[in-house]
């Protein structure tokens, strides 16, 4: 007999759930952000995230106004 899990029908309790660890680069390295003070949590989640495709097609559709293209 062959016991089959169907993946799609399992739900997990909270308590069941792994806690996942994030980190992030601060100063030159590498840390958990739980192990933040409650300053440095509150500039991390102000924090915009860079897209680099925006940046890129900024300078593309604007070569001739954009100082550093110049450069």
């Amino acid at each position: 007999m062959t016991n089959v899990i169907d993946i799609n029908n399992i739900a997990l309790t909270d308590a069941e759930r792994q806690p996942c660890e994030v980190w992030t680069r601060v100063m030159g390295y590498h840390r958990p952000v739980s192990e933040f003070n409650r300053g440095k949590k509150s500039e991390y989640y102000s924090r915009l995230c860079f897209a680099e495709e925006k940046a890129v097609s900024h300078l593309d559709n604007n070569a001739e106004t954009c100082a550093c293209a110049a450069e």
